[in-house]
Parts: C-alpha cells; structure tokens; sequence
C-alpha cells in the first residue's frame, strides 16, 4: 500500500505530492510551521491526510519541547492548532480534530491527578491513535460502498467513474471513494474512469500514480469529457470523496463535482460521496454557509511553473464547490453504514455516536 504519510515517535515525513508522478520523495515534518506549510501549499492534501499531518506535526513539536507548567502546554497545544485550521478552511477534518485535541487539553488541564509529563504524552499518543484508525475507517467506507454498491449494479465488469484523489495519498492509507474501488477490485471485474481534475491535475498524477500501483484496469479523461462519456459509455456509477458534508446532505468537494453530479442526475447514473464520520458537520445547515478557498491564479495560468494562458488575464480559482444534496442519488458512504443525503438529520444520532473527534 502507497504511504503518504509516515511516522515514526518524534519523526514525521510525508510524500511530496507535488513531485508525482515524476519523483517520489519524501520530506521532513519538524514542527507545525512546517505541518501548516505542507498543507497550505498542496504538499499534502485530502481532507484525512490534511488533519492527519496537522495532528501529527503538532505532536513532533510536542515532542521536542519541555514546559514551565500545564498552562503553557495548554496553551502552546490551542494556539497551534487554531493555526493549522488555516491552512485549508474549506476541510473539516483539520477544524474537528482541533476541537477534539482542544477539549482533551482542557480536560487534562483541570485534573490535578494528571502531570504535565502525563498531559503531554496522552496528547501525543491520542494523535498517534488518530493514524492508526484513519486506515481502519478507510477499509470499513470501502468495504460498506462495495456490498451497497454491488446490489444496486448487476453489470459485468463495472464502469466506475471518479473524480479528484481520494486513495491512499489523501489519507493514512487505502481512501475513501478510491477505497471502495478498490474493495470492489477485490470481488468483481471493474474499469475506472477518472478525471484530470484542473488546475492541479490530482487525477491525472496522483489517481493515475494509485491505480496503475494497484495494476487496476483505468482510463484517464479530461474534465470537460465527463457527459460524453456518460452519454456513450454505461457507467454503472459516481464515486467522489467529500471535504465536509453538512446537516441537509449537500456536500463540499473539489471543484468540477457539482457539474460531474448534474450530468449524473441527466443521464440516471447514480452518484455517490464517500467519506469518514469526521467529514460530516451538523453545525452547518446546507452548503450556502460552507467556506470555499480560493487558491492563486497561477494554478490555472502555468502548469509547473510554465505559462499557458495569456500574460495578464483575470481568473477565478475556487478548490471547492457544492453539490446538493438531490443530486447525491446514491448516498452517501461512511465506516458505519451508508446513508441517503437527505437523512443525515435522522441519523444523527448514531453519527454523533461515531464522529468522536
């Protein structure tokens, strides 16, 4: 299995995503400056490796630094990750395990029974504990998607269609929506199809580096081929991740998988968003209130570093965008079951249950 992320107590380095496919390299993590910068600049992206990496380069600095008091280690532990929150707004799995890691700080803090050694080291070890279940949750979503999945699509092989990266390299390990394609490689012939995904091609260098790794029978399109190939292939469906899922379904994911979703609706394909428990957040009612990053213009401008477009033209860049929640027919994918998008609110409580950070 690809690692993006590796760690090892007081060490972290993770894959350099901006070299694939031409070069594997890995990178040093030595604090949560550097934690914020890998985010921030796409070294690292997907919404669990986001909060993975943030979580863990505050447990390398953790590491290395002694403290006065519980206080200070407090505070260090809050200001820290209110920072890395900032790195990439639009991803919620940074925000919860902020929270998470907060509040267990705050608790810590007010039990006398609990040292500044002792406090120290639980955070350090919970953030551990944070890696370790990301792959377990992986598999749970892949393997929850194909048994649903596989009841609804008879055909032989199946025509999986996705969007973005959503394997092992936006995670700690096997994905999400490419998880369930690759459960489903496990038990029946299948053939994906995936997206260049512009302007920072995931598709094409990162899906496209995963698939061929894993020798799964793919085919690479451009974004604007995606309702000509609905209209003349039988796709048997969609399968795309999520950064944050909100109360009523709708759901924020990288930009092109609104329109990916309408075409879907247009030509009866069913639509599907796979993501962990820790993606979905109640306190937002629909994805009007979702906060969409805007990333430079020269991501759609130049392509390593070499110009395309015409010297001084305005463009407009958004990572992310909504898709409804009528337009996620199949539903949506978690570790503890699959829900239909517009049932959340009745789930809620076996998805407060679960999302425990």
């Amino acid at each position: 299995m690809l690692e993006a992320i590796i760690y090892e107590k007081g060490k972290l380095k993770i894959l350099d995503q901006l070299q694939l496919p031409h070069q594997t390299s890995y990178i040093p993590i030595s604090n949560v400056k550097d934690g914020w910068d890998a985010i921030h600049y796409m070294k690292v992206r997907g919404a669990p490796a986001i909060a993975l990496v943030g979580a863990l380069s505050l447990a390398v600095e953790l590491q290395e630094k002694s403290f006065v008091n519980k206080d200070q280690l407090h505070e260090l532990i809050t200001k820290q990750l209110e920072y890395l929150v900032t790195a990439r707004p639009t991803a919620v799995n940074m925000k919860n395990a902020a929270k998470y890691l907060c509040n267990l700080s705050e608790t810590y803090l007010q039990q006398n029974t609990i040292d500044i050694d002792t406090m120290k080291n639980k955070i350090i070890n919970e953030i551990e504990n944070m890696l370790n279940e990301d792959v377990k949750v992986n598999k749970l979503i892949g393997d929850n998607g194909a048994n649903h999945i596989l009841k609804y699509c008879c055909s032989d092989p199946l025509f999986i269609l996705t969007h973005c990266n959503t394997g092992s390299l936006a995670t700690a390990g096997y994905g999400t929506a490419l998880g369930v394609v690759r459960s489903l490689a496990h038990c029946k012939d299948l053939h994906v199809f995936f997206t260049e995904t512009r302007p920072y091609n995931q598709g094409a260098r990162l899906t496209a580096y995963e698939l061929i790794h894993d020798s799964i029978s793919s085919t690479l399109i451009c974004d604007n081929m995606v309702a000509a190939l609905m209209k003349s292939k039988k796709l048997s469906a969609v399968i795309v991740g999520a950064d944050r899922v909100v109360a009523n379904g709708d759901t924020a994911n990288k930009i092109g998988t609104y329109q990916i979703a309408v075409c879907a609706k247009h030509h009866n394909v069913p639509f599907f968003v796979a993501a962990p428990i820790s993606t979905i957040d109640m306190t937002i009612k629909d994805g009007s209130n979702i906060p969409i990053e805007e990333r430079p213009q020269k991501e759609v401008t130049h392509i390593q570093g070499l110009q395309i477009a015409a010297p001084g033209v305005n463009c407009w860049n958004p990572s992310f965008d909504i898709t409804p929640a009528n337009l996620i027919t199949g539903g949506i994918i978690t570790e503890v079951g699959v829900f239909a998008s517009d049932k959340l609110k009745e789930n809620i409580n076996l998805i407060k249950k679960n999302n425990l950070k």
